[in-house]
């Protein structure tokens, strides 16, 4: 690993404080959480106490949370299209704002967001409904 990478990850393995500087776009941010299913992500995220997950804990958070809305499907075929799109879609968008850290060697994902990310989450929450 050069100098420049590991100046970029801390100790724990995700990203550093100083690797998390961002010239994102605030459009950018509100449209990664403007998601429901990556809302979840970040609110089962925010509910923890360090604020990491296992990937797997995490699939079963929001499986929970987001219900398919299209079809009735078994818990079983629901918690799999979950996981799949959190893999090739989600959890991509929300590492590609610097929200999340996703450590799939490790199956770890941390919530890396600062307070602009904390303070909108507060704010859609009052929205967010489990129904």
């Amino acid at each position: 690993m050069d100098q420049g990478a590991r100046d970029r990850q801390g100790s724990d393995g995700f990203s550093s404080p100083a690797a998390r500087e961002r010239t994102v776009s605030p459009d950018r941010i509100l449209s990664a959480v403007g998601n429901e299913h990556r809302r979840a992500i970040l609110n089962a995220l925010h509910s923890t106490s360090n604020e990491t997950l296992s990937y797997d804990t995490l699939v079963e958070r929001v499986a929970d949370r987001v219900r398919d809305e299209e079809t009735a499907l078994e818990p079983d075929a629901h918690r799999q299209r979950v996981r799949t799109a959190m893999h090739h879609t989600h959890l991509p968008k929300l590492e590609a704002v610097r929200i999340v850290d996703y450590e799939s060697d490790t199956g770890q994902v941390a919530f890396v967001g600062g307070e602009l990310e904390q303070d909108l989450l507060a704010l859609i929450e009052a929205y967010d409904t489990d129904e």
